[in-house]
């Protein structure tokens, strides 16, 4: 999967590991390695599709994040991330399996708590 990160700061952190690890901490750091890892050796985002998750817990945000998608990270911190644009599936396909497997690029937007 093509994996973008559009936030200078952000980019930065998760391209350094020593960055990285100053600014989130080591347990942190290890959880986004692993995320990103994932991410990259998939093809498509079809592998985390909910019931098939596993410990990302992967799923698509609702109200004002409508759009946006979020993985479990050092609780209770999520990786935020939405799907680029270029002709792949948007929200309201009646196929949900289908539509994550043609999301194929993302957007890494941020680390955040999104329950706070």
């Amino acid at each position: 999967m093509d994996i973008r990160v559009t936030d200078k700061r952000l980019k930065a952190a998760l391209e350094d590991r020593g960055l990285c690890k100053r600014r989130y901490g080591p347990a942190m750091m290890k959880e986004l390695a692993l995320r990103l890892a994932a991410l990259r050796a998939a093809d498509s985002l079809a592998g985390f599709w909910p019931p098939l998750s596993g410990p990302e817990r992967c799923h698509e945000l609702k109200g004002d994040r409508s759009g946006q998608f979020s993985m479990d990270l050092k609780q209770p911190y999520r990786l935020l991330f939405k799907l680029v644009e270029s002709g792949q599936a948007s929200a309201g396909n009646p196929d949900e399996r289908q539509r994550w497997k043609s999301i194929t690029a993302v957007d890494i937007l941020g680390i955040e708590d999104t329950h706070g």
